[in-house]
């Protein structure tokens, strides 16, 4: 079997998972309007997620350091996405709700760093960027966000749960034909783990990035709402998210020509920059169309301020402690979606789509301002010691 036909499995289960992810990250808002929950209500849903991968994703990545394996944890999460999955979308009132969800939450939640983690170190071992293997997870986002919003539009968001189940069946299957990652041999002891915390280089840009992915995670849960409020319908938001990704994916696909140019601190300001245009532009407008357009900025935010942060993280990760570093880089970034959701979904309701994403705006700007004054001091100026630069996308 060839190097790149070895991938095969791993880019179905990335198109295939993000597939499930667009159902929940673009409608699952929408669904629980329909359940009868208020702004508010959804808001503690939507935080359930990010607060049950802050406890999952370092666990799942510990027992994947420990136990030598990446593959064997996403098959296990995987087959628990479609038992939870079928409970929690079962579910009525926002107690049980929560509940299901955060036992949900819990197993779904690793597959996506997990999944990036591989990526990176399959891209590394045959000698491919992992913008061009990622790449197919921003497809299958935007393949699913462009279909499921179609078929919700003639079905009803109701029956979400079928397009969800459909896609989490193929990812279920196609993890069993992964090929899993050669780690070195040492075993992981729990105490390894706080060379993470001492490494402050790394905990102070975690902090740092937590600005930027609070605005950006805000979006992601209430743009379908902020649609809806200025009319739109299911499909429209099917096409906004369609139209974001793509522009992540080209922007993936792309990486090769643009991404070793500078630091990847650099990378990370320009897209701070341009979250902050973002923002204050969203909020100024009242066309759905014309947030559908600007969707186009997706990819040249979110795009690429993960591969830069991404690659500036595994840079300062022991090889040793690569899955757990990784998934405390994620736990970051779900710190920062518990906060984006509670704020998000009280803002929302009481001022309005377009209150919020101004206030968005002026928080990108604060975090755009502190990491670069974070990479202009010692810490953040100089590439990491003992960096393996071919490390990422190519």
């Amino acid at each position: 079997m060839s190097s790149h036909t070895s991938l095969t499995p791993l880019k179905v289960l990335l198109f295939s998972f993000y597939a499930t992810n667009t159902i929940i990250v673009g409608y699952l808002p929408l669904y629980l309007q329909y359940k009868g929950l208020n702004g508010t209500e959804i808001g503690w849903v939507l935080a359930i997620g990010p607060l049950a991968s802050i406890f999952s994703q370092p666990f799942w990545g510990y027992m994947s350091d420990k136990y030598k394996t990446v593959k064997r944890i996403i098959v296990l999460c995987a087959l628990m996405l479609l038992i939870t999955g079928m409970i929690f979308f079962q579910m009525s009132g926002l107690i049980a709700i929560l509940i299901t969800g955060a036992i949900f939450f819990f197993f779904i939640s690793p597959i996506e760093p997990l999944s990036d983690s591989i990526a990176q170190r399959r891209a590394n071992e045959v000698g491919v960027s992992f913008g061009t293997i990622r790449s197919w997870g921003a497809i299958g986002f935007a393949t699913s966000s462009l279909l499921v919003g179609e078929l919700l539009s003639h079905i009803g968001i109701q029956y979400m749960i079928w397009p969800y189940m459909f896609f989490g069946l193929i990812a279920t299957v196609v993890a069993f034909r992964l090929k899993d990652v050669k780690v070195s041999s040492e075993p992981i002891k729990f105490k390894d783990v706080s060379q993470l915390v001492k490494n402050m280089p790394f905990m102070i840009f975690l902090v740092l990035i937590v600005t930027l992915m609070v605005t950006h995670n805000t979006n992601d849960n209430f743009i379908g709402l902020y649609i809806a409020e200025l009319g739109g319908s299911e499909r429209l938001v099917g096409v906004a998210w369609f139209v974001g990704v793509i522009s992540e994916a080209i922007v993936y696909f792309l990486a090769g020509f643009w991404f070793r140019k500078f630091h990847p601190l650099i990378f990370v300001i320009i897209a701070g920059i341009l979250f902050t245009l973002r923002w204050f532009i969203y909020g100024l407008v009242d066309d759905p169309i014309v947030i559908i357009m600007l969707q186009v900025l997706h990819g040249l935010t979110f795009g690429v301020f993960f591969i830069a942060a991404f690659d500036y993280v595994t840079r300062l990760i022991p090889d040793l402690l690569m899955s757990t570093g990784h998934l405390v880089f994620f736990a970051f970034m779900n710190i920062a979606g518990i906060i984006g959701s509670l704020i998000g979904g009280t803002l929302f309701q009481t001022f309005g789509g377009q209150t919020l994403y101004l206030i968005l705006g002026w928080i990108a700007l604060a975090g755009t301002v502190c990491i670069t004054i974070y990479h202009a001091l010692p810490y953040g100026k100089e590439t990491p010691r003992g960096a393996n630069t071919s490390r990422g996308v190519h």
